[in-house]
């Protein structure tokens, strides 16, 4: 449901006190969404998948269970990435995507044969 006219007007005034009397807070919501918690734990657990990866290919060649560790290492980062994707779900990725898209415009998008975007 949009909002009122009167309501607008509103909005548009408690933004233009906000920015008066504290712009580094006004910048700070602007910038800041839901998802941007559950995004930096999708960066660390994709981290520590990779160095999991590193630790038990080069552990291999000095004992199996420190190949193990790394493997526990891949597996917790798997699990907390399936679990930060699940938090952000279908409306936080999209969003995301959208920023990403809106912050590199050269990136074309691609297209199937019937010319349908891949959304």
């Amino acid at each position: 449901m949009p909002l009122s006219e009167d309501e607008q007007r509103i909005l548009a005034e408690i933004e233009k006190n906000l920015h008066e009397s504290d712009p580094r807070l006004a910048k700070e919501v602007g910038e800041t969404t839901v998802y941007r918690h559950a995004l930096g734990s999708l960066k660390w657990s994709v981290l520590g998948f990779i160095v999991g990866a590193a630790v038990m290919v080069s552990a291999l060649q000095i004992h199996f269970l420190f190949a193990f560790g790394g493997f526990l290492l891949m597996l917790i980062s798997a699990l907390g990435f399936e679990r930060n994707l699940r938090m952000m779900g279908r409306a936080g990725i999209n969003q995301v995507s959208n920023a990403f898209r809106a912050a590199n415009p050269n990136i074309s998008r691609r297209t199937d044969a019937s010319g349908d975007s891949d959304d």
